[in-house]
Formats: structure tokens, C-alpha cells, sequence
């Protein structure tokens, strides 16, 4: 990648390797105790859900999902199909971890408005995914770990470190598919890559006031620190999310996206 130097229009060469990524991302999320993150690397994610699928389809142009990946800059673009399948997985754990979460209110303390955060945030994350399969996403993976198991489930400290890091992942992952849809001349797609970080971002805010973390917003530019969104699934297998075993096994379920509290349910942009 290229930082910008904005008063005279050049750049300065910045190289970020996956290494350099994992290493600045391991340093940059921290969880409410001030421990250092737990990843190890760079994380890159019914009721209504037919409307939602022929609504969603009309706003993606024919065909874009089979394109292929494309050059032009420093960094490999990855295919429109690679995109959408990551997302799917990566929606689908976020659905995993809040629907756990939901499930383990009264252990995790949860009064009713917080309940309430985290069963919008479910809802949310469940239209995510099923925009990304409507649209072509292949789930990669629908079975998931989690670094602290149950305890992550039981202890609203963990509960709430871990949803940090998937949410700042998250936030991370859909800023590199901006770029890389905006290098592959697909403005549309590249505006809903946005419009679903910033709801990542909601979640995060909203997790760290939760959590009692001060300031709740604490990050003036979300960074960007995974180089591309197809770089995530062995990121995420190296972080402990993607190894199932007996005790740390959590399968993906569909939950009904029906909450009246929940609007804008398709990615509705308004002009050109």
C-alpha cells in the first residue's frame, strides 16, 4: 500500500506484508483489562430472508459476482466471489458468537438494554450474511472456535475482548473490499462494502461502552490493517476461530431477522 501525502498530491512506498499486518493488528486491539489482543494474526464474519434475497440481487449488477481477480496495484484484488464468500463466513461467525452471547445473557450479566444491543447486532449480522449467499457468497466454513471457549460465554470481560477483536477485524476487512472493489471499477458494491462497516463499527462502540470502556470511541480513522479481504481465512484459522474440537465447537445457525427495531434491512442508497 501507498500512504498519501496530501499537501503536495505524491506518495511515500509503505510496504504492509501479512507479517507487518498481524504484528500492527496484534498491537493495535487491546481488550477492557489492558491485556494485549488475543489474536495471534490479522482477522479479517428465516423470517424475511426471501425478500431479502431478490431485493438484495436487484442492487448488484448481473454477473459481477463471477469476475475475476484483477491487477493494478501492490496488492492482489481479489475476485468479487472470493469477497462475498469471506464475508458470508465472516458474518456467519459473527452470527455464531452473538447468538452464544444472546443464549448466555443472565451468565454473561446482561441487563435489558444491553440484551437488546446484542440481539440487534445478531439481527444485523444474520442480514449481512444472507445479502452475501443471495448475492453468490459460498460460506467457507460454518462450524467455529473461540479462543477462550465457554468461557468466552461466561465471563462478560472475555465476552466482550472477544467481540472487539471480531468487530475491529470486521470493520478492517470491509475497508480493504472499498479498495478493492474501487479498483475493480464497481463504485455500487464498494458503497455497500461501506455501508456494512459502518454498522461493524456501531457494534464495536457499542460493545466497548458495554464493557465500561472509556472512551467508547476511541479510534479517530479505522485502520486498515489487513492487506486483502482473501487473506483472511488462514488469519482467522491461525487466530483460534476456525478450530473446532470437543468443548470448543460452535455450529452456525440461521435465527429469524424479525426485530421491529432493526431498519434499513437493504443496503438503500439514495442519487447517482
Amino acid at each position: 500500500m501507498k500512504t498519501p501525502d496530501y499537501f503536495t498530491g505524491e506518495t511515500t512506498p509503505v510496504e504492509l506484508t501479512p507479517e507487518v499486518a498481524t504484528s500492527k493488528l496484534f498491537d493495535s486491539l487491546s481488550g477492557p483489562r489492558g491485556r494485549r489482543s488475543l489474536l495471534k494474526g490479522a482477522l479479517a464474519g428465516a423470517v424475511g430472508a426471501t425478500g431479502l434475497a431478490v431485493g438484495a440481487s436487484l442492487l448488484v449488477p448481473k454477473n459481477v459476482v463471477h469476475a475475476e481477480a484483477i491487477g493494478g496495484s501492490n496488492c492482489e484484488v481479489d475476485s468479487i466471489k472470493t469477497i462475498f464468500s469471506v464475508a458470508a463466513t465472516a458474518e456467519r461467525l459473527a452470527v455464531t458468537f452473538y447468538t452464544n452471547g444472546v443464549k448466555h445473557a443472565r451468565q454473561l450479566g446482561l441487563n435489558w438494554a444491553s440484551l437488546a444491543v446484542f440481539e440487534a447486532a445478531l439481527v444485523e449480522e444474520q442480514i449481512h450474511e444472507l445479502f452475501f449467499v443471495a448475492n453468490g457468497g459460498t460460506p467457507l466454513a460454518s462450524t467455529f472456535s473461540f479462543p477462550h471457549g465457554d468461557n468466552t460465554f461466561e465471563d462478560l470481560g472475555l465476552f466482550i475482548e472477544t467481540q472487539q477483536q471480531l468487530e475491529g477485524v470486521f470493520d478492517s476487512a470491509f475497508l480493504a473490499a472499498i479498495h478493492e472493489f474501487a479498483a475493480m471499477g464497481q463504485p455500487v458494491l464498494a458503497r455497500i462494502a461501506g455501508q456494512i462497516a459502518t454498522i461493524e463499527s456501531e457494534h464495536r462502540a457499542l460493545g466497548r461502552f458495554i464493557g465500561g470502556l472509556v472512551p467508547a470511541d476511541n479510534w479517530a480513522f479505522t485502520p486498515v490493517l489487513i492487506p486483502s479481504v482473501g487473506a483472511a481465512p488462514a488469519i482467522v484459522k491461525a487466530a483460534g476461530y476456525l478450530s473446532p474440537r470437543h468443548g470448543n465447537s460452535y455450529t452456525y445457525e440461521q435465527v429469524s431477522t424479525a426485530d421491529d427495531g432493526v431498519i434499513y434491512r437493504e443496503p438503500v442508497a439514495v442519487g447517482c
